[in-house]
C-alpha cells in the first residue's frame, strides 16, 4: 500500500509545478489538461487548459496535483508536507527555495531531534517541514 498526497491548487497548478520544479527537482511524469478529459462534463468554460491531473515525482516521493475547481481560492489546513534532506546544506538549501514569496513559521535551526529543523507556508500556501535525520 502506498499514501500520496493530492494536492488542489484551485487553478494556479501551472504555477506551482514550476515553482516546485525550481525548488525541488520536481520532474512531471504525467500531466492532463481538462481539455483532454473523456467526458466533456468536466470541461468548465475557461478552464481547458488548467490541470486535471497531474504526477510529480520529488525524489522518492509521488505528489499528485491539479487545479481542481479552479475557483482562485486553494485553502490548505491541517497538513504539511515533510521533506528529510540528505545533510543540512541540502535542507538550507531546499528551505530558503521554498520559502521564496511564502512565510517562515519556524527558522532553520539545530533541535533536540534534528541537526537541521525548520517550517514554513510557500507561496501557494502549502505546510512544508524541512529537516534533517539525526
Amino acid at each position: 500500500m502506498q499514501v500520496d498526497p493530492y494536492i488542489y491548487f484551485d487553478g494556479r497548478c501551472d504555477e506551482a509545478i514550476a515553482f516546485y520544479r525550481d525548488a525541488l527537482g520536481a520532474e512531471v511524469s504525467m500531466l492532463v489538461r481538462f481539455k483532454n478529459a473523456p467526458d466533456p462534463s468536466m470541461i468548465r468554460p475557461g478552464t481547458e487548459e488548467k490541470v486535471m491531473h497531474a504526477n510529480l515525482r520529488i525524489g522518492d516521493a509521488t505528489v499528485l496535483v491539479s487545479d481542481g475547481r479552479c475557483a482562485g481560492q486553494p485553502n490548505f489546513q491541517g497538513f504539511s508536507l515533510a521533506i528529510t534532506a540528505a545533510n543540512e546544506a541540502e535542507a538550507d538549501r531546499v528551505f530558503t527555495a521554498l520559502s521564496e514569496g511564502g512565510s517562515v513559521t519556524m527558522p532553520m535551526a539545530k533541535t533536540f531531534f534534528s541537526p537541521r529543523f525548520g517550517m514554513l507556508t510557500d507561496r501557494f500556501g502549502v505546510g512544508w517541514i524541512v529537516l534533517v535525520s539525526p
